[in-house]
């Protein structure tokens, strides 16, 4: 049962995530939850995650744009640090609220609401007839990276505030999709690092087959995404983007993630 539940939510998060930039791990963490503790499912989540980047970056990488990737990048991935910094030094806010669903007790903090009501503005921003015209100067490239990776490393929610950003910056779905994954993949390098320790602890004899697998799986996701962007438009993927931050904000504000 395990095999195929982690296996089948790492292909099919593999292909849709391949045109939002976003929402992978966010899938796949609650279901490694379902078989493994806590650090090993965000460790192993982590793993599946990058070597899902580093595949998708030799399908995509040529068609990214390397002054968004550097002007956006690098101010996102400092930012990023000094957000989880933050987030790991200082103490945790009290719940705003809790309430019970079918038998479960759910929290919503402050942080979660804030980067909720983010998200739902830019989702509402893209879906919107009257801003779908709407797109920002490549002036604002180290604001956007500077926005999303300090929210991002605050929340843990670093894709979808990455795609948020970069969907309005006037590029091209390939490289829209391509410089994603290219900043993507550097961040999960990053953080690996930090997921390190947990790694070497993943018993691999026990748990490295069902890895192993989510990584075929979720390769073999992307490889069927890369097929299809070939057929779908600009539109489908600012569509895409839209409705994974529509459906993460109401998640996040609601305290499921």
């Amino acid at each position: 049962m395990e095999w195929i539940l982690v296996c089948t939510v790492a292909f099919g998060a593999s292909i849709l995530t391949f045109f939002s930039g976003f929402g992978l791990g966010t899938m796949l963490t609650p279901v490694f939850l379902l078989f493994f503790p806590i650090e090993v499912a965000i460790a192993s989540t982590g793993l599946v995650h990058l070597a899902n980047n580093i595949f998708k970056w030799f399908l995509t990488g040529k068609n990214a744009n390397w002054e968004v990737v550097l002007k956006f990048g690098i101010p996102a991935v400092l930012a990023a640090f000094l957000g989880s910094w933050i987030l790991m030094n200082f103490p945790e806010a009290s719940p705003l609220f809790s309430y019970s669903l079918f038998t479960h007790e759910f929290e919503v903090f402050p942080l979660k609401l804030l980067i909720s009501s983010l998200l739902f503005l830019f989702a509402c921003v893209e879906l919107l007839p009257y801003f779908k015209k709407l797109s920002f100067d490549k002036n604002k490239l180290y604001l956007g990276g500077i926005l999303s990776g300090f929210f991002g490393g605050l929340s843990g929610n670093q894709g979808a505030l990455r795609s948020a950003f970069l969907i309005k910056f006037g590029l091209s779905k390939e490289a829209f999709i391509g410089t994603t994954i290219l900043i993507s993949t550097a961040i999960d390098l990053s953080r690996l690092s930090v997921y390190s320790a947990k790694i070497v602890e993943l018993k691999w004899d026990t748990n490295g087959t069902l890895i192993t697998a989510a990584i075929l799986s979720a390769i073999s996701g992307a490889f069927i995404g890369n097929k299809i962007l070939k057929k779908v438009t600009l539109h489908f993927v600012q569509n895409m983007v839209a409705t994974f931050l529509l459906v993460l904000s109401l998640l996040l504000g609601l305290g499921i993630v």
